[in-house]
Order: C-alpha cells, then sequence, then structure tokens
C-alpha cells in the first residue's frame, strides 16, 4: 500500500484540519546534512565539488550568514526541529531527549501533521550516535513523524577497515567522535546515504496527491568519513593546501575558545591533514551526489512546482582553522551553516542573501509559507527575505556552547561549578563572543576586516562601544 494511503489511516481525523485543495497545499523535502561547512560547498566559495546543491543555491535563496544555535548534534537538532533555543529546551549535550524537558513541545514536523500533511523521515533528523546507531531510531522523537525509515549501508559492515585517530579501545567514539576515514569498495547505492536517496526517490513517486512534509537525513560528511573510492580521487592530496595558523595564535583569545581541541589531533602530521581533508571533500561531493537523486525524483515526479525544498547542515565544522578540527567552538566555521531554500513561488529566487538568520527560525518560517498554524517559536519568519533578500532585517543570530560537565546539582555558574557556557553574537559586521558572563573572557571579531576571525579586538579601547552594545544585547538573550 502506497505511504501516503497508509500515513492517512494512521493521522485520523487530519483532513478537518484544513479546508484548501490538498493539491493546492505546498509540499515540503527537509534535507539535512551531517557536520558540514560552508567552506566545503562551491556555492559558498569552497573547493568540493558540490553541484547538486550549487544548483538549488542557485535556483533558491541562498544565505550566506545563517548560523546554528549550539554546534553540536542534538541540541542544534532539537532546537531547529522545535523552532526553540536550547535554553528554552535546556539541551547542551548528546544524551538528553529534549521532551525530558519539554514534554509537551509542538515540533515542525508535528505543525505539518496537524495540519493533514503526511510527514515521513528517512535517515538522521534528531540525533543518532555515529556510526554506532546508525540503522536505528537514534535518539528520535516518534509524536513527530507518522513513519520512519532507517536505512543500513556497507559503511557499518566496512567499519573496520576504517583508519582512525583513535585507539581501538576508545569504544563506540572510536570512529564518530575522532578523525576517521574509509575509501570504500562498492557503489554509492550501497552506502547508507545512497539508500537514503533512493528511499526518499521511491517516497516520491508513490507521494500521489496529498501533501507531504518529507524529512530526508544524510549522515556524511560526518566522521567517518566514509565515501566510494571514486569520489576520493577527486582530491589528490598534493594538491589540498593546509590552514595557515600563526605560532601564538592561541594567545590571541581565551582559553575556552579553543576548548573543543582533542588529545588526538596531536598525532596529526601534515600528511595526515591533508588526507582527512581529502576524506571530509570526498564524503561531501558524495553526500552532494545523493541531494542529486533525491532532486532528480523530485522533478521526475512532477513535483517541484509545488514543493519547499530546504537544504541545511546542522552546524558547521572546522578542517584546521584555528588549529581546530571538528565542530564545538564559537568561531565562524562552527557555527555556521550552509542554508538554501527554494519556495517555488519566492520573487527572491536566484539571489543570496546576507541577512543574519538562524537554524531557529525554521519552524517558523516553513509554516508561514505553508500557511499553517504554528506555536509560538524563538525564531522569526524568513518568508520577508524570501521575497526580497536585501531588505532591512535586524536581527542578529545567537550561537552558544558549553565547556566542562555539570555539576551533581545542575550548577552552571558559580566559583566551584566545572561547567559553564560560551555565548555569541553576529551581526552582519561583527562576532562577540563572551565565556561564563564574560569573566572567562571575551571575543570580538570585525568580519569586514578580519574573516578569518585573527585579530581579537575586545580589549581594545577603540572598540569599547561596539563591545558595550553587544554586549548588552547578548545580554538580553539570556
Amino acid at each position: 500500500m502506497r505511504w501516503f494511503i497508509v500515513a492517512a489511516s494512521l493521522l485520523t481525523g487530519s483532513a478537518s484540519c484544513w479546508a484548501a485543495d490538498p493539491a493546492k497545499k505546498m509540499n515540503v523535502l527537509f534535507i539535512v546534512s551531517d557536520d558540514l561547512t560552508n567552506n566545503a560547498l562551491s556555492c559558498y566559495g569552497g573547493p568540493a565539488s558540490t553541484p547538486h546543491i550549487d544548483a538549488l543555491a542557485k535556483k533558491g535563496v541562498r544565505f550566506d550568514r545563517a548560523y546554528c544555535q549550539f554546534p553540536l548534534c542534538n541540541p542544534s537538532r532539537a532546537s531547529f526541529l522545535n523552532g526553540l533555543r536550547p535554553d528554552t529546551l535546556k539541551v547542551y549535550e548528546n544524551a538528553t531527549q529534549f521532551r525530558k524537558n519539554v514534554p509537551d513541545a509542538q515540533t515542525m514536523p508535528q505543525t505539518f501533521r496537524k495540519a493533514g500533511y503526511t510527514v515521513v523521515r528517512v535517515g538522521k533528523l534528531y540525533h543518532y550516535g555515529v556510526p554506532a546507531q546508525i540503522g536505528t531510531d537514534g535518539l528520535d522523537d516518534p509524536p513527530s513523524w507518522e513513519r520512519t525509515i532507517n536505512p543500513r549501508g556497507r559503511d557499518k559492515d566496512d567499519e573496520e577497515k576504517i583508519f582512525t585517530l583513535s585507539p581501538k579501545n576508545a569504544g563506540p567514539a572510536r570512529f564518530g567522535g575522532v578523525l576517521s576515514w574509509l575509501a570504500a569498495d562498492g557503489t554509492d547505492a550501497e552506502q547508507t546515504d545512497g539508500m537514503i536517496a533512493a528511499e526518499v526517490a521511491k517516497l516520491l513517486k508513490e507521494a500521489g496527491d496529498r501533501p507531504f512534509f518529507l524529512a530526508c537525513g544524510f549522515f556524511r560528511p560526518h566522521t567517518p568519513y566514509v565515501a566510494p573510492k571514486k569520489y576520493f580521487d577527486m582530491y589528490p592530496t598534493d594538491k589540498i593546501e593546509l590552514p595557515k595558523v600563526a605560532a601564538n595564535h592561541r594567545d590571541s583569545a581565551p582559553p575556552p575558545a579553543f576548548g573543543s581541541h582533542k588529545v588526538e589531533q596531536e598525532k596529526l602530521t601534515d600528511d595526515l591533514r591533508r588526507q582527512a581533508i581529502q576524506a571530509y571533500r570526498a564524503s561531501s561531493s558524495f553526500m552532494d551526489a545523493q541531494v542529486g537523486l533525491v532532486l532528480r525524483a523530485l522533478e521526475e515526479q512532477k513535483l517541484a512546482d509545488k514543493t519547499i525544498v530546504v537544504f541545511i547542515s546542522d552546524h558547521g565544522y572546522h578542517l584546521g582553522e584555528h588549529g581546530l578540527w571538528q565542530k564545538m567552538s564559537l568561531f565562524e566555521n562552527s557555527a555556521r551553516v550552509p542554508l538554501v531554500i527554494h519556495d517555488p513561488r519566492a520573487k527572491g529566487n536566484g539571489k543570496a542573501c546576507a541577512r543574519t538568520v538562524e537554524l531557529v527560525d525554521l519552524h517558523a518560517t516553513l509554516a508561514d509559507l505553508c500557511g499553517l498554524a504554528a506555536p509560538k517559536t524563538d525564531g522569526a519568519s524568513l518568508k520577508p527575505l524570501l521575497e526580497d533578500p536585501n531588505r532591512a532585517w535586524d536581527r542578529p543570530a545567537f550561537t552558544q556552547v558549553s565547556r566542562g560537565t555539570p555539576t551533581a546539582t545542575g550548577e552552571t555558574t558559580g566559583k566551584d561549578a566545572p561547567w559553564f557556557m560560551g555565548r555569541s553574537i553576529r551581526t552582519e559586521r561583527y562576532r562577540y563572543t563572551e565565556w561564563d558572563e564574560g569573566k572567562k573572557g571575551a571575543q570580538l571579531y570585525d568580519h569586514t576586516t578580519d574573516p578569518g576571525e585573527l585579530k581579537n579586538l575586545a580589549a581594545d579601547p577603540a572598540a569599547t562601544k561596539i563591545v558595550a552594545e553587544l554586549k548588552e544585547r547578548l545580554k538580553a538573550m539570556k
């Protein structure tokens, strides 16, 4: 039986939730990549070959200053799938399912379910431990979906072939939390992400006229960076340039700014760094090819003209910039994310938007675009920017990250608490960051002159006024 018929039978009384002709309701195809930096996408000026995401960006609106709310999988995904900030959900790590703290939250997928949409997830949307939980439900939220599909590919079977910087006794974190990679044998279709693309294409073929919210969650390029060998061949290591990091760079910012550094990364030689970057780019290009399969299926089923397509990553990623790898920093590399929205009706299609926006805006945005009633969220609808990407917009972006471990009583402040928060505000020109409300240091970067965030102006007398202004705006968000 077709998936939309099955889903309709599971959703009682849903037809009364909206009066419009189902054929005229806009569908949503929500595509999420895992651990993808803007700097890997050619549409953002990166060196990786990503023609399918590039084509979507050229067709829709590409947001050049989009930011996650927490540069870690579970807090970020819980945040954007609810439209609520991490401080609202009290989710700051990869173990807590958000309903433990906010049991009555209405997620973005639930908003579409209540409006009579068929709502299906394929792959990783909420947090999964990667690669340990591939093929399972991970830390999913069952009320969000009518149906879930969890493919499991040969990347799971090939795990013992993966090169990793981690020792063999590291347990589940041996691959997923450490730089690890594999130039795999076999075809795209055998990999988990290839299977995810195939399942999404199948669902699109069976969709019929009933409106749908179809969530497609790819696992790559999350470490282990696994992709078929042909993608590795695209990036010869002798052509890869390593980021340049000054010997005294760590003196330029407070120690917590570099708190995401991991001990095993000290094993990296320049040759291993190039191999890691090669593998990351290969994995990104492989993921892009799967996006291409999904978008082609959308066209083939003649659904493109009535489907809003969103492409994002859950957060950014370091590939050696600032001497850091992976995520969990408040530098631009980790906080900034790719965000492309294509609504076939939008007047701003084909343009880039330089305004600061947030992933927490997506719930309000998609509900607005589809004319659905939605709960109050911590975000704002981006519909005005889809109509005019250059319009006035005075909403900065906020990102936070934790350091240390909470005390047994849950304390997060105080002289004896080992756990504290870093918080960052990003305007179109500046990034200002405070660690432990400024008690452990601050950073200020002027992106007009310092896009690499190398010169910390927080203590510069000439920046006193802007520091005071941004400090107050940051304080208002706590």
